[in-house]
């Protein structure tokens, strides 16, 4: 299961994702030559996105397909948390791998 977390550069967490994103069922499936933010995402690794990338991953996660993939609820949470990335200063979106 991958969670998801809000840092600011001190790697201070700043908000907490409450939905996992389960690679098996939904992130496997994501092709990473269209989706190449999502496609990046790995079961047992950690990935960090700034600010211009989190507009990126955005525009990722509004296309239906995805949206289908990951289900509803956690692509709105992965928007809200992108969005609470852009408005802020020095904050990091952070995929933690299992």
């Amino acid at each position: 299961m991958i969670t998801m977390q809000v840092r600011g550069e001190t790697g201070d967490i700043v908000a907490r994702g409450s939905f996992g994103l389960d690679w098996m069922a939904a992130l496997r499936h994501v092709d990473a030559d269209r989706f190449p933010f999502l496609g990046s995402l790995l079961p047992y690794a950690d990935s960090m996105f700034n600010s211009r990338q989190t507009v990126r991953l955005r525009q990722e996660i509004a296309d239906e397909s995805v949206r289908e993939l990951l289900g509803s609820e956690a692509a709105s949470e992965i928007e809200r948390l992108c969005q609470q990335v852009e408005s802020g200063q020095h904050l990091y979106l952070w995929f933690l791998g299992d």
